[in-house]
């Protein structure tokens, strides 16, 4: 069985608060057998999971929709018409990129992907991140800062230390970019429209890539839809308590692998 390590102290929350809390809802899908994450992509659903059935014309065929959350990793959700919905950590998010840019610039994320846009994306180099095992397995999946960390990207430069520092940002941004748009064709070709959300939206740069990579697909922001972008995962994990409240079950078994849904969280009344 695997574990999951989840730091809120949800009893001294609700002593101190006054008000009832849900947390922990990661443990208990763990414990089935499930990966634990990602949760979001039954919020996804439950908004847009109908977002994607009408088709461009009367003869052409149904549209689906993706959502990418792109926060320290990125998440996405493939809502596809008459099928089971699909998520999953696709790769790294901002972390590699705000870990770059804090160690060679002194600030703590690159505003815009201005610093990405000066530099040259290296092919071979993208080519190789792009190839890491991670990244090649299929789903379901989950990922973290255990996996693409300060290490991992040491690993990955050892054949190329005479790389601008620059060029390693503007190529850490293409594999943003690209293992997003990888995972879409792979799993999801005939996706049509693709949401994004977190904070890798405030990223222009990263934007413009990710819509270059995934030419014929309409990229917009969730708010656009009615969501603050980096409103996102405190609306789902709200909707998640609700859950938790209410005692229904919620885990999907092609999102995390669990052989059944369970109630996710652990409640503390007020």
């Amino acid at each position: 069985c695997g574990y999951t390590l989840q730091l809120l102290n949800g009893a001294l929350l609700a002593e101190r608060s006054g008000i009832a809390v849900a947390c922990d809802f990661r443990s208990r899908d763990v414990a089935a057998g499930g990966q634990g994450a990602p949760l979001v992509p039954a919020f996804h659903a439950a908004l847009w999971g109908d977002a994607g059935a009408a088709a461009a014309a009367p003869d052409a065929p149904p549209i689906g929709l993706a959502v990418l959350n792109i926060g320290g990793m990125a998440n996405i959700s493939l809502l596809l018409p008459g099928q089971a919905v699909i998520g999953f950590d696709c790769g790294p998010g901002n972390v590699l990129l705000d870990m770059w840019c804090a160690q060679h610039t002194g600030q703590p994320y690159d505003a815009g992907g201005q610093w990405a846009a000066q530099g040259q994306v290296h092919a071979d180099l993208l080519q190789q991140m792009l190839a890491d095992d991670y990244i090649q397995q299929p789903p379901p999946k989950s990922t973290g800062r255990d996996h693409f960390n300060a290490t991992w990207l040491q690993q990955q430069l050892q054949a190329w230390q005479g790389l601008a520092a620059v060029d390693v940002q503007a190529t850490l941004l293409a594999l943003t970019a690209q293992a997003a748009a990888q995972h879409i064709q792979r799993h999801a070709p005939g996706v049509r429209q693709l949401l994004a959300c977190g904070g890798g939206v405030r990223n222009t740069q990263l934007m413009h890539t990710l819509g270059q990579a995934l030419p014929g697909v309409v990229l917009a922001t969730s708010d656009q839809r009615g969501i603050d972008p980096q409103a996102m995962e405190a609306a789902a994990f709200a909707w998640l308590g609700l859950h938790t409240l209410l005692r229904l079950p919620l885990n999907l078994h092609a999102v995390t692998g669990a052989p059944g849904a369970r109630v996710l969280g652990c409640l503390y009344p007020a």
